[in-house]
């Protein structure tokens, strides 16, 4: 009885053991190779459970989740204006054809990032010595992300691999590059000032010369109006003047006469030197109210 059992202990284990080497699996986060005397006989994508032929063939598994290459420090790249920028960038990749990744890179990780990160400097050397330093930075970064993306992916595909975003975490300026830019636009700033001012003075100019301008045209015509008025009064009282005169001579000539001498002895200290036969006193030496004949 003690025999039997211990056959039967040791068929179990000799099955257990037989099954572990004749069945693997494949978990949702891996695909697998599997290799007979080191040449590949299929390749694995589906989870699940698998059978292998005992020491005849082996597995090798690939994890395909999605991975992170970053770099370490920021690299130097020329923009078109000869200026130096500081880039800092990631790589998100996944495989896709664990096949290919093993011909070409034989699986190693680190093989894969290196030319990932190399793809992914040409591109930025080529991308940036295309556009000046504010496109860079700024204006066209996006744009630059898109194509860095879509040449890393290109190549990436040749060693079996996916290229899912290409990030420029950090564009920034050297020391002595910063210093220059900002120099730059602060004489920008004061180039654009100073037109403005320009513009502002000249437009104040035209003001102030269309508003002496207008001051000039409505003084000649408030002159003219005034002329006009005062010789139609003038003329007004001439004719009244006339008429007056014509009705009765004597007394006009009178009234002229006293005029004359209001205006003449309007101050104590006027002073006339004229002789007494002169005919300005002729009213004054009358009597009865009748010029001396």
């Amino acid at each position: 009885m003690k025999k039997h059992l211990s056959g039967l202990l040791t068929g179990l284990l000799a099955l257990l053991v037989l099954s572990s080497l004749t069945v693997f699996t494949v978990d949702q986060r891996q695909q697998a190779i599997v290799f007979q005397l080191g040449e590949i006989i299929s390749v694995k994508q589906q989870p699940g459970l698998y059978f292998k032929i005992p020491l005849l063939q082996n597995v090798r598994y690939f994890d395909t989740r999605l991975r992170t290459v970053d770099t370490s420090e920021p690299e130097r790249f020329l923009t078109s204006e000869k200026k130096n920028v500081l880039v800092d960038s990631f790589v998100k990749w996944r495989i896709v054809d664990v096949k290919q990744h093993y011909v070409s890179v034989g699986g190693d990780e680190a093989r894969a990032q290196t030319r990932l990160m190399q793809t992914v400097n040409d591109s930025l050397r080529a991308e940036f010595g295309k556009r000046t330093v504010h496109e860079v930075v700024s204006g066209e970064r996006d744009q630059i992300m898109e194509i860095l993306r879509q040449k890393a992916d290109l190549d990436a595909r040749k060693i079996g691999v996916q290229v899912m975003d290409v990030r420029l975490k950090r564009v920034d300026l050297p020391q002595e590059v910063s210093e220059s830019v900002y120099q730059r636009m602060e004489a920008e700033r004061k180039r654009v000032a100073n037109e403005l001012r320009s513009q502002g003075f000249a437009e104040s100019e035209k003001i102030r010369a269309d508003a002496d301008r207008q001051r000039e045209v409505i003084l000649a015509e408030a002159y003219r109006t005034a002329q006009q008025t005062k010789g139609e009064g003038d003329a007004k009282a001439a004719a009244t003047y006339a008429a007056a005169y014509g009705q009765n001579p004597e007394f006009y000539a009178f009234y002229r006469s006293l005029e004359a001498y209001r205006q003449s002895f309007k101050n104590k200290s006027d002073v006339l030197v004229l002789e007494p036969s002169s005919e300005f006193f002729k009213y004054m030496k009358s009597s009865g109210g009748k010029a001396a004949k």
